[in-house]
């Protein structure tokens, strides 16, 4: 009988010393999660270089119940990647694109592809690689399907889900499942690959995809406009997708107090417009046909908009570099409300036409509760996904203020609740959101996850202690 002392020692022979770490420096940077709110534990870092180096490492944990947990860029909000003893399997160097197909518009990448480098070899071919996120430069395709990945261009394109054709995964017992098949149509039984995405590495290591290409967009406009209330913003969205269809690529909503942070916090961010407003609305329209009409279009639905009395001012990107500067406002965002204290975030989604509703309740709510308390409430309109933040009162104590972090996500999750809506749009649940998931999801879909759960699983060594919450005991 192997001892885990032994499995460590064959895990460290079969990855080779490129693929082990054990100083307790290199490895401070995967045991933390990206906002701080987790470190854990665990024996070493394992990073293989191969689909075969990661079966071989998982049949050696499997054989003593040595725990895994799988990490991509280590670039998530929820916990999910925190380790709590075993190892991390970091699938960092396997990073190869394996093939192109531009006649098929797919790819074939490993795990550890980081997104940007995606993006830019499909527009190498003349192809759109559409997923797209402020970490896009240091997250890895591996976590972004394991966590089913949102984005800005959610509404056109879909999620993380809907980019993969075929997965390539490391089974829990050590066995290799290839499903890395570029067809769009299979109907031969259950589709697998969904069980893998989205399951934050608790069924088994993705370690290679099949994803979608698109046609690059030939023409591009982009626009930011302001506006005095959240219903403006709604009533703008529906005007815009009814004019644009399905060139409507993005359409994201800012507060004015978001504006402020990016503006005051990055260099090179500037506010366009010459007074402020409550809301902003970023607006994206693309096309794959040259010489498409979108800058009339956009313009001409602005006006209309203005002179209705729907925008109080917009402005028109009259370059890529102005539309890039435009977006440059919204992607600070996140990293602009470090600089402002404390943070406790809410990552919700609801039905398009319950967002005015979910914020007229909610921003009064919080006020009350944490006077002084700033709501920095911003995020994907169009797919109905809101990074409903708060940042701490000026001048307040950050850990007091944290400390509320729990009894705040119960108000709000519960509002969240009565509007038909979820507590993870985009970020997963990890450890994070693992106990609150009893008060969303009915008992027979938390017994279905159980027993998918079990079934793959039965050892229970795919990053145990994330997303399933465990059974009560009595």
């Amino acid at each position: 009988m192997m001892t885990a002392g032994q499995a460590l020692a064959a895990i460290r022979t079969a990855v080779g010393p490129k693929g082990w770490i054990d100083d307790a420096t290199a490895m401070e940077p995967y045991l933390k999660e990206s906002r701080g709110l987790y470190r854990g534990h665990c024996a070493a870092v394992v990073r293989p270089a191969s689909t075969a180096e990661t079966a071989e490492v998982v049949r050696l944990c499997a054989a003593v119940g040595l725990p895994i947990t799988p990490q991509g860029g280590n670039t998530g909000h929820v916990g999910g990647g925190v380790p709590e003893g075993g190892i991390i399997l970091s699938v960092g160097r396997m990073n190869r694109i394996r093939t192109i197909d531009p006649l098929n518009h797919t790819m074939t990448v490993e795990a550890g592809c980081i997104l940007a480098d995606l993006q830019r070899a499909a527009d190498n071919i003349g192809c759109l690689f559409p997923l797209s996120m402020a970490s896009e430069g240091s997250c890895q395709i591996g976590g972004n399907l394991s966590t089913n990945a949102g984005g800005i261009a959610v509404l056109r394109y879909g999620n993380a889900r809907e980019q993969v054709m075929g997965l390539e995964v490391v089974l829990p017992d050590g066995q290799v499942w290839n499903g890395l098949r570029g067809l769009r149509k299979d109907n031969t039984g259950y589709d697998l690959k969904h069980l893998f995405i989205g399951a934050e590495g608790t069924l088994g290591i993705i370690t290679a995809a099949v994803l979608k290409l698109y046609p690059r967009p030939k023409a591009r406009e982009t626009a930011l406009a302001g506006m005095t209330r959240v219903e403006n913003v709604l009533d703008l969205f529906a005007q815009i997708r009814d004019a644009a269809g399905d060139t409507l690529t993005g359409f994201e909503m800012m507060p004015r107090i978001a504006v402020e942070f990016s503006c005051r916090h990055t260099p090179g961010v500037a506010d366009p417009f010459g007074k402020p407003h409550h809301y902003y609305a970023l607006i994206e329209l693309t096309s794959s046909r040259p010489g498409d009409p979108l800058r009339d279009l956009l313009q001409d639905e602005l006006a209309r908009a203005v002179e209705g009395g729907l925008v109080a001012d917009a402005v028109v990107a009259n370059s890529l570099s102005q539309a890039d500067a435009l977006w440059k406002i919204r992607e600070a965002i996140p990293e602009a409300q470090k600089h402002e204290g404390g943070s406790i975030k809410h990552d919700i989604s609801v039905p398009v036409s319950r967002i005015a509703d979910f914020m007229n309740l909610a921003i009064p709510r919080m006020e009350r509760e944490i006077p002084g308390v700033r709501v920095c409430a911003f995020g994907h309109v169009g797919d109905g996904n809101i990074h409903f933040n708060l940042s701490q009162p000026i001048g307040a104590d950050k850990q007091a203020f944290l400390d509320r972090w729990q009894p705040i996500n119960r108000i709000v999750n519960a509002m969240v609740a009565d509007l038909g809506g979820s507590i993870s749009a985009e970020h997963g649940i990890g450890r994070l959101k693992m106990n609150q998931l009893r008060e969303f999801k009915t008992e027979p879909e938390i017994a279905m996850m159980r027993k998918i759960k079990a079934a793959l699983d039965a050892g229970n060594i795919m990053n145990p202690g994330k997303v399933i919450p465990p059974q009560d005991k009595r």
